[in-house]
């Protein structure tokens, strides 16, 4: 496995790939991994001639307050598990690399941006958006990969490559938990043991949301106080964020559920900012 800092150098490589026929595979991260970021790496393995790994903790998705100076990290493990999990290259610029001095560009997708995640961290899609952008430029992959947890950003960077034109097929695996259902993120190492140990239980509350849908209730409303109600009572250190039910795709608030529905939520807990979702009704 390489390890690239030099934007030009990736491109170069990746050129000479896509030249030859290869099918190259793009997984975007910020490292720190866990077997979520195994899974995806191992994924692209499986479907690619190629991998490229990025590992950036990109500034510009980090508000005001936010966690950019204390964001968890350790390059040395982290190119370790990606080489064992076949990466190719992996790619760990400077931010002055990927945003020089003068950079004035950003892209958005304000549609699906204003909501859910959106509301508490208005720049963070398109600091997103705008990095992603660039690694495909960069890698030129015929395929990006990206976990399912973080479903909003996915159904922005779908949305992007479809507006744009973009010929990379963006996919979306499945959430890696931990064996009590806490979804596996890298600000988990925030958690104290108090909080670690409530922490599944926002899965378990997603759960409840679900079974309620399955036993016949179509009012979000009520399936959603329904779940409010469980972590009131199970998971009292954490503040809402947010629990929305939405359309999985569009992002929009439903009031009933007939089809397609998505409850996605965030929490503060302690230090840490967990997100999690899953899909109410619909595949």
């Amino acid at each position: 496995m390489q390890i690239l800092t030099d934007p030009r150098t990736l491109q170069q490589t990746c050129l000479r790939w896509r030249a030859d026929g290869q099918h190259t595979v793009l997984v975007p991260t910020m490292g720190y991994y866990h077997s979520g970021h195994e899974s995806l790496i191992s994924y692209a393995r499986s479907v690619g001639d190629k991998v490229v790994v990025s590992l950036f903790v990109n500034p510009t998705q980090f508000g005001p307050g936010e966690d950019l100076a204390a964001y968890p990290r350790d390059l040395e493990r982290d190119a370790a598990l990606a080489e064992a999990n076949g990466a190719d290259i992996l790619f760990t610029p400077q931010p002055a690399d990927m945003f020089p001095a003068g950079h004035a560009t950003w892209i958005e997708v304000p549609s699906l941006a204003g909501t859910l995640c959106g509301v508490s961290r208005p720049t963070h899609f398109r600091g997103v958006c705008t990095v992603v952008m660039k690694l495909f430029q960069l890698a030129m992959p015929r395929t990006a990969v990206f976990g399912q947890k973080d479903w909003q950003q996915l159904a922005i960077i779908r949305r992007m490559a479809r507006d744009l034109n973009v010929p990379v097929d963006v996919v979306g695996r499945p959430i890696v938990r931990e064996q009590d259902g806490l979804a596996m993120s890298s600000r988990n190492i925030y958690l104290s043991t108090e909080e670690r140990a409530q922490a599944p239980n926002i899965h378990h509350g997603l759960a409840l949301g679900r079974a309620l849908v399955q036993g016949g209730e179509r009012d979000a409303a009520a399936v959603a106080e329904g779940m409010r109600r469980y972590w009131r009572e199970n998971l009292p250190l954490a503040q809402e964020d947010y629990i929305s039910i939405v359309h999985p795709e569009t992002l929009e608030p439903l009031a009933r559920i007939t089809d397609a529905a998505l409850c996605a939520v965030a929490f503060r807990l302690g230090k840490a900012r967990l997100i999690d979702n899953m899909l109410l009704a619909g595949e």
